[in-house]
C-alpha cells in the first residue's frame, strides 16, 4: 500500500492593518477646541476604529464611546469591535461638527479629532495634523480648518462663506496663517511643547 503525504501547509501570518495616521497634542497642554487630528484611509468605521484605538488606549485609556457627525459616514455601525472590547458608536446631526470625532474614554476623559477625508492629498493633511495640534495656533473649528485649507491651498473656491466661517476669515482670525502654519527654522522645544505624530 502507498501513501500520499500533503505537504504540511504554514499558517499565513496575519497581516497587521496600517497603523492610524495621527498627529496629537501631548499631556499638560492647554486644551482647545481639537486634541489632534486623525487621516482615515477609508469612510469605512468598521476598518478604521480598531487602528485609531490602538494608538489611543495607551495613551488615553480604554476608548469606550466614540460620537460623529453622520454627514462624512456612509454606514454607522452601532459598536465596534477593537481589540479587546466594544466600542459603542453614537451619531448627532447637530451637535458634532462633520468633520471632527468625538472619543470618551470611560472616567478618564473626551478628547476632540479633526478628521481629514481620507482622500485629502498628503501635503494638504500634513498641514492640517499640523494645524490641529497646533498649541499656538488659534482656536479653529474643524471644518474652519478644512475650509481654510480647501480656499488657501490648491483648490479655492468662490463658494460665499457661512456666517461663522465669514467672521473668522474676515478680521475674527487670520485665516491661513493659523489655519496652515508655516514654521520657518526649527521650532523652540523650550517654550513649545512636541507634538506626537503617528503613521506618517
Amino acid at each position: 500500500m502507498s501513501a500520499t503525504l500533503n505537504p504540511i501547509l504554514a499558517h499565513p501570518e496575519p497581516v497587521a492593518a496600517p497603523a492610524a495616521r495621527l498627529a496629537l497634542k501631548t499631556d499638560g497642554a492647554s486644551r482647545g477646541l481639537l486634541d489632534g487630528a486623525w487621516w482615515p484611509r477609508s469612510r469605512d468605521l468598521l476598518s478604521e476604529l480598531p487602528a485609531l484605538t490602538d494608538v489611543l488606549d495607551p495613551l488615553w485609556g480604554r476608548i469606550t464611546r466614540i460620537a460623529i457627525n453622520p454627514k462624512c459616514w456612509p454606514v454607522i455601525p452601532r459598536q465596534v469591535p477593537v481589540d479587546g472590547h466594544i466600542v459603542k458608536v453614537g451619531w448627532f446631526t447637530p451637535e458634532i461638527d462633520p468633520h471632527k470625532l468625538l472619543l470618551l474614554s470611560y472616567g478618564t476623559g473626551r478628547w476632540d479629532l479633526l478628521v481629514i477625508p481620507p482622500e485629502t492629498g498628503a501635503e494638504s493633511a500634513a498641514r492640517l495634523m499640523a494645524a490641529a495640534s497646533d498649541y499656538d495656533g488659534l482656536p479653529l473649528t474643524a471644518s474652519a480648518l478644512i475650509a481654510a485649507d480647501a480656499r488657501h491651498g490648491v483648490a479655492a473656491t468662490d463658494e460665499p462663506l457661512e456666517p461663522d466661517e465669514a467672521w473668522e476669515y474676515e478680521g475674527g482670525a487670520c485665516a491661513v496663517s493659523a489655519a496652515v502654519p508655516h514654521q520657518p527654522g526649527p521650532p523652540c522645544r523650550a517654550s513649545r511643547p512636541s507634538r506626537l505624530i503617528v503613521g506618517m
